[in-house]
């Protein structure tokens, strides 16, 4: 059942190549939330309360609720629909997801630790090395928060593969990080789309001290 999850998280990252209304890059960001709850509650052998209710509350109800409605919040304020033409093609971010996923796979097979989950390890780094192309082709602030969030999901799960039970610590600063991050940068988006009735990065080039 695990990697059935692990698959439907790498086709959530082919569809991030493919969409191009932000409102589909929330509800992706939402799904992904659901998908690591899943990936993470059947990989547990056994699992505890309180362990049940940490992966709950950062899983689905930050990453799948909370984080999502705020980004609503931020779109509908600022009038985003519609994210500009990147400047890369579609067809070449396909590419360069499926390239992410078997310069992963080729990594992790070459991984002989034992405490090592490579299932985790493969979409984990993946996702991190497609979050971090993703802000690089979009020039909306917004997306760049898309790419961090996408970026976070890839480390959540790349905690999972260096233990083999759920190291609580690293995914609690995960949880933290995501939660003053995200509130961070989108009342600083709302203030560019205030000042500038846009929030293309463009636009960050005439703030003045």
């Amino acid at each position: 059942m695990t990697y059935l999850f692990i698959i439907l998280y790498a086709v959530t990252l082919i569809y991030f190549a493919l969409s191009e209304r932000v409102k589909k890059f929330i509800w992706l960001l939402a799904i992904q939330g659901s998908i690591l709850f899943g990936i993470v509650f059947f990989s547990l052998n056994k699992i505890e309360v309180f362990d049940f209710v940490f992966i709950l509350i950062e899983t689905i109800l930050v990453k799948s609720i909370i984080v999502p409605w705020f980004l609503n919040k931020v779109r509908r304020h600022n009038h985003l629909k519609r994210e500009h033409e990147p400047s890369i093609p579609v067809f070449y971010s396909i590419i360069v997801v499926v390239i992410s996923l078997l310069l992963s796979f080729i990594l992790s097979s070459q991984l002989n630790d034992n405490q090592i989950h490579t299932k985790y390890f493969t979409v984990a780094f993946a996702s991190i090395l497609f979050g971090v192309y993703f802000i690089i082709i979009h020039k909306n602030i917004f997306s760049h928060v898309v790419g961090y969030l996408i970026i976070e999901n890839g480390i959540f799960l790349l905690s999972l593969a260096v233990g083999s039970v759920m190291p609580m610590m690293v995914n609690l600063a995960i949880l933290l990080d995501v939660l003053m991050g995200v509130l961070v940068l989108g009342i600083f988006i709302n203030q560019v789309g205030d000042t500038f009735k846009s929030v293309e990065i463009d636009q960050l080039s005439n703030l003045k001290d």
